[in-house]
């Protein structure tokens, strides 16, 4: 197919799609991470996908909604654009979704995905693709791996031998419980949350994002405890670690429960 074929997926991306201008930005990141890559990766042993198109395929996940790993996987067996952005010829065949699982714990332990991040959002600053003058602040519930039957009182008999089986049942009706007398035993720092009024309440957490106006980008990122107030001190705190400026910045938190909005000085 190659040998018939003078085409490569450089030739079929057009010249102004705005996808070029993140690869660079991208490309400028992983580079930087190279030598980061090299220690955690040891050479030898049996060759394995790149931890940069691991990277890049994670990148264009998020731009596209694609849904999950498998589903990306997929569709790189057939989408020029994806294999252009990951560097792959047109006749290369899409890696296995299981690589994902395999690297995922490798790179978190060395905290490689949150230095990515910061170096994307450096990258975007440098070329003034981020406005340092206006904010939103978002958050969405995290459901924790914990499950109800782990949410037991503080005060509970700790010497208590654990109910038979692994899925033991468990009855809740009529019991009052509450994140000031009850803990999961399995996620001690999770906390059960409603969203609303007509949501079950789950044991979750909140994350939290922070995106500037100019191009709708994300900039910072938080996770607290769902305590009711995570957002509004999620929001100083990302607010806090923004470069130091003399103008006024704006605040609005996008919460349907408050929307609120509120004007920050920024310090030298």
């Amino acid at each position: 197919m190659a040998m018939l074929s003078s085409l490569s997926p450089e030739d079929l991306i057009p010249a102004e799609h705005p996808i070029r201008r993140i690869r660079q930005v991208v490309d400028v990141v992983l580079a930087d991470l190279d030598a980061e890559f090299e220690a955690i990766y040891a050479a030898g042993g049996r060759p394995s996908v790149p931890p940069e198109q691991l990277f890049e395929a994670t990148v264009l996940m998020a731009l596209y909604s694609i849904r999950s790993e498998r589903q990306f996987c997929e569709r790189l067996s057939y989408d020029l654009l994806f294999k252009w952005f990951l560097g792959l010829a047109i006749d290369d065949r899409s890696f296995d979704a299981s690589t994902f699982t395999k690297n995922r714990d490798r790179l978190l332990d060395h905290d490689i995905a949150d230095r990515f991040f910061a170096a994307a959002v450096a990258q975007a600053r440098l070329r003034r693709y981020l406005s340092s003058d206006h904010f939103s602040v978002d958050g969405t519930v995290l459901e924790a791996w914990a499950s109800h039957k782990s949410f037991k009182p503080k005060d509970r008999d700790r010497n208590e031998p654990p109910a038979p089986g692994r899925n033991a049942e468990a009855g809740f009706h009529g019991e009052i419980r509450s994140n000031k007398t009850h803990e999961s035993t399995t996620d001690p720092e999770a906390r059960l949350y409603r969203k609303s009024a007509a949501a079950p309440a789950k044991m979750a957490y909140l994350g939290h994002l922070l995106m500037e106006h100019r191009n709708g980008l994300i900039v910072d990122m938080e996770l607290t405890q769902s305590d009711g107030y995570g957002e509004r001190a999620a929001a100083l705190t990302m607010i806090d670690r923004l470069p130091a400026t003399r103008r006024r910045r704006t605040v609005v938190e996008l919460s349907p429960a408050a929307q609120l909005s509120a004007q920050v000085r920024g310090t030298t």
